[in-house]
């Protein structure tokens, strides 16, 4: 067997699937990203939790992305207090587009909490705003996109 076969074999192709966001509602969750972010909607099914209840399984993600956001109600006392809260105040998603302006004037149509000004990082084009559910996010443009 020759190296490049060897390394063939174990190349394994992985990549994120999914990660879930906690909501209150399906139905505002699935608004807010497929209307103000312009996310498209991949499922919407009937699902039971772990002890036989009715939930739903919605998957909402960028156009043309592979990872997607399971959007996931909240289950009880514990889960209900991590709505908004997902990462501790902290940005914990984090958005590319390829045209800042025109997302960011979406987001702003649609009612989008944000929380600053844009601003020029050496990364490119920045601001920070909240999902539905009170996440914080990074909106990220282009280093050559301005508003």
């Amino acid at each position: 067997m020759t190296a490049q076969a060897a390394a063939a074999i174990v190349m394994v192709v992985a990549f994120l699937q999914l990660t879930a966001i906690l909501i209150e509602d399906y139905d505002d969750a699935i608004a807010f990203f497929t209307h103000a972010l312009g996310f498209e909607q991949v499922e919407d099914s009937p699902a039971r939790t772990n002890d036989g209840r009715p939930k739903r399984w919605v998957v909402v993600r960028p156009p043309g992305a592979q990872t997607g956001i399971l959007l996931a109600r909240a289950d009880g006392e514990h889960q209900v207090a991590g709505i908004g809260n997902q990462h501790a105040g902290r940005v914990g998603f984090f958005l590319h587009v390829e045209d800042f302006d025109f997302s960011y004037r979406r987001m702003q149509a649609a009612g989008v909490e944000v929380l600053g000004e844009p601003r020029t990082e050496r990364y490119g084009r920045v601001v920070v705003f909240r999902d539905v559910a009170g996440n914080r996010w990074d909106l990220l443009g282009n280093p050559a996109s301005t508003t």
